[in-house]
Parts: structure tokens; sequence; C-alpha cells
């Protein structure tokens, strides 16, 4: 192959989807680690995260905060219940509209969480303001990419 890396539009290091499917791997790893003692996944802990914030939630919210369909959803609660750390109720109005709620010991835990994400930021070596504009290109990513491959889709 004739074509250096930095005139070959194929090569791998030039791939925007590379770079972001590499350090979310590094990225999830050292949440793996950070995450061990509390006993959480780190699909659990996103979960967590969100009814920290929001406290109790159908599963059809905290499915459309996570961007997640319920099939992928149910498993990781159904786990965060057999902890303890979640209940899930079905509501009066409407049988198949299920609650998710935090227990005393899922409130709790939030404490224990509390230095993960200045630790991720120090093992990182990344300022809360550097994260900041990555969280924001990484969304504009996320909408653009959505976008286009839901207009590509269409074209079909």
């Amino acid at each position: 192959m004739t074509d250096t890396s930095e005139s070959d539009p194929l090569a791998l290091e030039r791939q925007l989807c590379f770079a972001v499917y590499a350090a979310s791997r590094a990225l999830t790893g050292l949440y793996r680690e950070l995450l061990g003692p509390l006993g959480l996944t780190y699909p659990q802990y996103l979960v967590m995260l969100v009814l920290w914030e929001h406290g109790g939630l159908t599963v059809k919210e905290l499915g459309a905060r996570l961007q997640l369909d319920s099939g992928t959803l149910s498993p990781l609660l159904r786990r965060l219940e057999a902890g303890g750390l979640v209940q899930r109720s079905r509501t009066g109005g409407d049988e198949r509209v299920l609650r998710v709620t935090l227990t005393g010991t899922g409130a709790e835990l939030r404490e224990q969480a509390a230095a993960i994400p200045a630790r991720v930021l120090d093992a990182t070596g990344v300022s809360a303001a550097q994260a900041a504009q990555l969280r924001t290109v990484l969304e504009h990513i996320t909408d653009s990419a959505a976008l286009a491959a839901d207009e590509l889709r269409e074209q079909r």
C-alpha cells in the first residue's frame, strides 16, 4: 500500500468512529474498576445516576433518558431490584405502567458514588471545562449522526 495514513481516508487512525470507540472502551474499563467496590456495573450506574437525579420514573421515562429500549433496561432493573437498590411497582391508574424508585439502600449508595466523577477526571487528566466541551461536541455528533441515519433509512 503506497498511501500514508495521513492521506488515506480509510486509515484507522483517521476514523472518528474508532477514536470514540476506543475512548468509550477505555472509560468503561475505568468505570468498571471504580464501580466494582459499589457492586455496580457501568450500565447499572447509569440507571442509578438517572434515579439519583430524578427520583422515581416510569420504565419508559428511564429508557428515554438513557436511550435504551425496555428489552435492554428490564434485565438491568431486575438485577438492581435483586440487589435491593431499586423497587419496581405498577401504578394504580394503569397496570401497564411500571414505576422505578430507589430504596433507602439505593439512595444511600449515592454518597459512596459521589467521588467517582472527580476520580474519572483525575485519571484522564481532563479538566471539568474540557469535559463539558467534549460532552457538547459528543451530543452534537450523537444528534447529527442519528438524524443522518434516519434520513438514509428513509431514502431506501
